[in-house]
Order: structure tokens, then sequence, then C-alpha cells
């Protein structure tokens, strides 16, 4: 993300009316710098954690019949959505609140193809040494209200600059394939502001039965899964078997 062009974004907002304030524009032009470094920072770690979970991928794929990480997708999130959060969160407005209050700035997040795969991957990960743990929230165990369910990690990881060492904030997100398209279901409708609100309940509601749905097919591909792997160790014993013979 390039700061400069942003403010220049933002200067043409203003002047077609798009912006009620202008606090955040002279926020941008006097701090340009340290939000753009800061900014390079977190994109660093993004890489880091990227890297850490390819590896890992590549591992899974050599020790076992499959991978359970089927994508990895990373996002930096945009100043709009940084400014959205300092005005619902009432945060100072600098740099330095701005990184120390907001935690999910960089964010990874890890498509795994069963939910005890989102377990074993997330263990893997926060076993490395140089990975801090700073906060979870388990979403699959305990589903918000609207039916969302993934597993969030707030960790630090070290980026290592010229001249010094910097611990960054990532969220990671591990969610199952049926969590990644129902969550992206439901923050299209949450931002669909024009809809009538008789239809909005009624989608709410409809997604809410479908989060259900959906949690129930995980965990009933995952029970074939399992029965699949265990027949095939009886297959692999009886061969092992039979070549003693």
């Amino acid at each position: 993300m390039n700061i400069r062009d942003y403010i220049v974004q933002k200067k043409k907002e203003i002047l077609v009316g798009r912006l009620t304030s202008d606090k955040f524009q002279d926020f941008f032009e006097k701090n340009e710098n340290q939000l753009q470094t800061m900014l390079t920072y977190y994109e660093c770690a993004i890489m880091q954690i990227e890297t850490k979970f390819n590896v890992l991928n590549q591992e899974f794929s050599l020790s076992r019949e499959y991978s359970p990480i089927e994508t990895i997708k990373s996002r930096l999130k945009t100043m709009d959505s940084l400014i959205e959060k300092v005005n619902r969160y009432e945060i100072p407005l600098s740099v330095e609140s701005i990184e120390r209050n907001i935690e999910d700035i960089a964010g990874i997040r890890v498509i795994c193809g069963f939910p005890e795969d989102i377990y074993t991957v997330a263990d893997c990960f926060l076993q490395q040494d140089d990975v801090t743990l700073v906060d979870c929230k388990d979403y699959i165990r305990n589903p918000k209200e609207n039916g969302y369910r993934s597993l969030h990690l707030i960790v630090t990881v070290p980026i290592f600059l010229e001249h010094e060492k910097r611990d960054m904030k990532v969220e990671v997100q591990l969610r199952t394939i049926a969590m990644d398209f129902w969550a992206s279901l439901e923050h299209k409708l949450k931002y669909k502001k024009e809809l009538p609100p008789e239809l909005n309940d009624r989608l709410v509601g409809e997604l809410t039965e479908c989060a259900t749905i959906s949690a129930d097919l995980d965990m009933r591909m995952q029970s074939i899964r399992r029965q699949l792997a265990g027949s095939q160790s009886e297959i692999d014993e009886a061969v092992d078997s039979l070549e003693w013979m």
C-alpha cells in the first residue's frame, strides 16, 4: 500500500464531499513516512508467517498421505478499514496507538480440509520458538451467535531489519473450506446496506441455519475420512502380515 497515493485519493474524495472530516487527511500527511514504514514492516511479517505455513505444508506432504493445508491467503488492512476501527474503538490518532491497539493490521488465513486439521496445523505453528501467542479465540468450539466459525490466533513474529529486530503482530485465522465459504457470503451480506430490512433479516436467519448445516457436514466428512484412514491402516497391516508368510 502506498500512502502517498492514498492521500491523493482522499483529497479527491474531500473535493467531491465524500469525507466529512479532514482530521484524518492531516494525520496522513503529517505521518506519511512513518505510516509507510509501519505498513512495510507488517508486509514483512506477513511474508515471515506465509513462509512458515508453506514450509509446514511441504513437510506435511512428505510425512502424510495428504496435506491438511488447502490454501494460504494474506492481506494487509486498508487505510479505510484502519480509520473505521480507530473511530469505532475511539483509538487515539497516532501511529504508535494504531500499532499498539489494532491487532489485525496484518492477516493470514489458512484454509484446512477438516476441523481437526485446524488444531494440528495451529499446534505445529505455535510450537515454533520464534512465534509468540498473544491471544486465541476459538470460534469453532464456541461459535459466534450468527454461526461464524474460525480459530483466531494473534501472534508476534520477529522481522530482521538492517539495524534491528522488531516483533510484529499478525492475526492468523484457520478455517475449513466450508467455514471460509460461509464467512465470505456472510461478509457480503454484512455490507449490503441497501437491502430491505425484512429481506436482510430473512437472509441472516438462513445464513445462521447454513452455518449449522455446514458445521455438521464438516464433522460428517471428517468422520468418513477417519473411517477411510482406519480401513487403509487395516489393509496395510494385512498386507504386511502376508509378506512374512
